[in-house]
């Protein structure tokens, strides 16, 4: 059919020009929240576009749900501007005769956007906080970068090397400043080597010497060695402990232990796919035309509706998941509410229904007025 041809093949293009600008935005800020995490320690420079790609990958959900509002507004918007709403209203076409044509364009989006929420969002946050953990986990010296000052993660050490081997296991030209136990202490070493003793790392330092002040007096300490060991932070072989946040867990672990934040994280994947369903309605709803705004008035008040609706699902998170709400009661109440709310908005368009308040009389609103 022509009508229903023509309306999939403009949402196709629209919805493609949408993604590409909404996509490369998000990932241009996420790389750079990327780039100043690794500027901190917080990741590994040499995994960011890892951690970028399993990033993005967490927030195509929203990226998508946000997409197909948006095209769907931008296309209907279009044709009221040019007055092809009223030609297929003219020839028999209702409001609702859309509905079934922008479902069957959105249903495969819909689909992506169910299985993004439901396992592609849990896999990219574990993958992502894997590396992180795995990256933080790293012993002191595995942190320097040879030429590079690096502090330990518990703030009070600071490494310098000039240069280490292929292994990684021997350093040349080592600095070392810590404040520990009320005391700081400068080392300064021309060779180091790691080596394990008893489960535990520790940097055995060579032919160098030894600055020693405490801090509340002005005394200074000086020795030579000829070997010197230091306990570096970490155990050999440590395994990495589990990412047990409810975000991170799959779909079927937040059903086996239905805990108030494993249920709030729950609720917000389905909610991602019944908001996206009822957003392709919305979107029907509120797109018109209207020279007195604008072009760009359906278009605001779509972005606040989005804005609004997706706040609400996130408060509703922290609502189930603090246990001031149940996760079936809040899905009803906000899905199914916003859904029956937008099907009344568009029945009152689809058939013109105006709303008309009862008007007083004319002698008694004198009467009224005079007193």
């Amino acid at each position: 059919m022509l009508f229903q041809s023509s309306l999939r093949k403009e949402l196709s293009r629209s919805f493609g020009a949408t993604f590409v600008v909404i996509f490369t935005i998000v990932v241009t800020m996420m790389l750079i929240r990327t780039l100043r995490l690794a500027a901190k320690g917080s990741v590994n420079p040499s995994e960011v576009f890892l951690v970028l790609a399993y990033t993005s990958l967490g927030y195509l959900p929203t990226i998508l749900s946000l997409c197909l509002f948006i095209a769907v507004v931008a296309t209907l918007s279009r044709m009221y501007r040019d007055s092809e709403m009223v030609i297929w209203f003219s020839s028999g076409q209702g409001l609702t005769s859309f509905v079934r044509p922008l479902y069957q364009f959105s249903w495969p989006i819909l689909v992506i956007i169910g299985a993004l929420a439901l396992v592609g969002w849990p896999w990219a946050n574990s993958q992502t906080e894997s590396l992180r953990l795995r990256y933080q986990s790293r012993g002191d010296i595995d942190r320097v970068a040879p030429g590079e000052f690096q502090e330990s993660p518990g703030r009070n050490r600071v490494f310098f090397i000039d240069k280490d081997t292929a292994d990684g296991t021997t350093a040349n030209n080592i600095f070392v400043s810590q404040v520990e136990h009320n005391e700081q202490s400068v080392t300064s070493a021309q060779t180091g080597r790691i080596e394990t003793i008893n489960g535990k790392r520790f940097l055995v330092l060579r032919n160098g010497q030894r600055l020693e002040r405490p801090l509340d007096q002005s005394d200074l300490q000086i020795s030579e060695f000829k070997a010197y060991g230091s306990l570096l932070g970490g155990k050999a072989g440590s395994a990495l402990p589990g990412d047990q946040r409810p975000r991170a867990r799959s779909t079927p672990d937040l059903l086996r232990q239905p805990t108030p934040p494993n249920l709030g994280q729950f609720s917000w994947r389905i909610g991602m796919l019944l908001a996206a369903a009822n957003f392709v309605l919305l979107a029907l709803t509120v797109s018109s035309a209207n020279p007195r705004v604008g072009r760009s008035g359906s278009m605001l008040f779509a972005t606040f509706a989005f804005v609004i609706y997706y706040n609400l699902l996130n408060l509703g998170e922290s609502w189930i998941g603090s246990g001031r709400f149940e996760a079936g009661s809040f899905l009803l109440t906000l899905h199914v509410g916003v859904f029956a709310a937008t099907l009344l908005w568009l029945l009152k368009r689809h058939n013109n229904w105006v709303i008309r308040f009862p008007r007083r009389s004319a002698p008694r609103a004198a009467k009224e007025s005079a007193t």
